[in-house]
C-alpha cells in the first residue's frame, strides 16, 4: 500500500512555485545545539518551511526526503548545506533511523500520507512536525498520537496562527474580557484551486475546501472559544459543472454551537473568488481581522472597538515570523523536553469536528 500511495501522489501532484521568498535570508549563527530536521516532500510549503529553518537559531536542515532526489534533492541540498548522503526517497525513508544528524521530520505531504509518514518517523525515533490538517480522519490522528507516544517522540501540528502576533494579541484580549462576553465568531477562507492539484483528489486530500481552507477558520474559532463545539449544522454545495469537483466538494458553510452558548459561522470554498477573515462579536466590543489566514506579503489587519474605544492595527509589512517562531517553538520543545503548544491532540480535535461537520451535511458532495 505504501508504494501505491506514493505512485498516486507522484502522478497527481503538481508542485506550485513558492509564493514568496523570505527577504534577507541568512543562516543565523548560534552556539547552542540545533535540532536537525528533514522535510518530507519538497513542495511550496516545504520551501517556506526550509527558509524559516534557515532563519531560526535552534534548528537546521540535515536531511531531505523527496520523490525527485536528483532534481529537487540535490538542488535544496546545495542551498542549505545538506550532505548528499542525507537525501532520501520515499522508498529509502526508513533509513533515517541510522542518521543521527536528523532529530526530527517535517511532514509536508498530501493529507492522506500524513499518517503513514508520521508513524514511520516515530518508529525511526524521530520527532514529528506535521502540517495541518493532521490527517484525513480522527482514527488516523489517534494512530499517529499513539505511535509518537510509543516511540517517545514529540508530535506538533503546524498551526502557524498560534504563533502570529496579531492573533496572539487578540486571543489575550478575548481572554481578558476586552470585548465583554463573547457571543459569536465568524470566519471564512475562500480561494480558487487548479483542477490538476492533488487537493482536488479526495483519495489524497480527504475532502475539499474544508480540509485545506476551512480548517484555518475552524481551528481559530476553537482556539479562541477555548471549548469544543457540540452542535453542528452544515450546507455543502458544488455549482461548478466542469468536472473539476467530481471528487471533492466545492463550498462548505457550517454553523457551530458551543457549550457556553457561543455560536460560530465557518465557511470555505475552492470555487469562490473571495477574501479570508475572522470576526469576533462580544457584548461590549467587536473586532474583525481581514485578511486573516494568508501569509507572506499579505498584511494582517484588524479593526473594531472595545469599551475603552476604537481598536485598529496590523501585522508587519512583511512578516514571515510566524513560520520562524513555530519552527523555533518546535525545536525548543525537543531541546527542553516540553509539550508543543499544538500537539497531536489539537489536530485530532479539528478532525473530530470536521467529521461532525460532514455528517451534518449528510454527504461529502452536493
Amino acid at each position: 500500500m505504501h508504494s501505491l500511495t506514493r505512485r498516486t501522489f507522484t502522478k497527481s501532484a503538481v508542485v506550485a512555485s513558492a509564493s514568496f521568498a523570505l527577504k534577507g535570508f541568512s543562516q543565523t549563527v548560534s552556539s547552542q545545539r540545533r535540532v536537525g530536521i528533514a522535510p518530507i516532500g519538497l513542495g511550496s510549503i516545504a520551501e517556506v518551511f526550509m527558509r524559516a529553518v534557515g532563519k531560526s537559531e535552534n534548528a537546521k536542515l540535515t536531511g531531505l526526503v523527496t520523490g525527485h532526489p536528483v532534481e529537487k534533492g540535490k538542488k535544496f541540498a546545495a542551498m542549505y548545506g545538506v550532505a548528499d548522503s542525507s537525501i532520501y526517497t520515499y522508498e529509502t525513508f526508513d533509513n533515517i533511523r541510522n542518521n543521527h544528524n536528523i532529530d526530527a521530520v517535517y511532514v509536508a505531504l498530501p493529507n492522506s500520507m500524513h499518517c503513514e509518514y508520521t508513524i514511520r518517523a516515530a518508529e525511526a525515533g524521530k520527532h514529528v512536525f506535521c502540517e495541518k490538517p493532521m490527517a484525513i480522519s480522527s482514527d488516523e490522528c489517534k494512530r499517529m498520537i499513539d505511535a509518537c507516544r510509543h516511540g517517545g517522540v514529540k508530535l506538533m501540528i503546524g498551526y502557524r496562527l498560534h504563533h502570529e502576533p496579531v492573533f496572539l494579541k487578540l486571543h489575550e484580549m478575548v481572554r481578558s474580557g476586552a470585548f465583554g462576553e463573547i457571543l459569536q465568531f465568524q470566519a471564512g477562507f475562500y480561494g480558487m484551486k487548479n483542477k490538476q492539484e492533488w487537493r482536488l483528489n479526495r483519495a489524497l486530500a480527504g475532502g475539499g475546501s474544508m480540509f485545506d481552507l476551512g480548517v484555518y477558520a475552524l481551528n481559530t474559532i476553537r482556539w479562541f472559544a477555548g471549548e469544543e463545539p457540540v452542535d453542528f449544522r452544515t450546507l455543502v454545495a458544488t455549482r461548478d459543472k466542469t468536472g473539476k469537483f467530481d471528487s471533492v466538494e466545492e463550498t462548505v458553510n457550517c454553523l457551530l454551537r458551543f457549550p457556553s452558548g457561543i455560536l460560530a459561522e465557518c465557511g470555505s470554498s475552492y470555487g469562490q473568488s473571495g477574501t479570508n477573515y475572522f470576526q469576533i462579536n462580544g457584548t461590549t466590543g467587536h473586532v474583525r481581522v481581514e485578511p486573516a489566514f494568508t501569509y507572506g506579503d499579505s498584511i494582517l489587519k484588524y479593526e473594531g472597538k472595545t469599551e475603552s474605544g476604537d481598536l485598529a492595527g496590523s501585522g508587519a509589512v512583511y512578516d514571515p515570523d510566524q513560520f520562524v517562531t513555530e519552527v523555533t517553538h518546535f525545536a525548543n520543545s525537543i531541546l527542553r523536553n516540553t509539550e508543543p503548544a499544538t500537539p497531536g491532540e489539537e489536530g485530532m480535535k479539528d478532525l473530530l469536528s470536521i467529521e461532525e461537520i460532514y455528517k451534518a451535511a449528510g454527504s461529502l458532495q452536493a
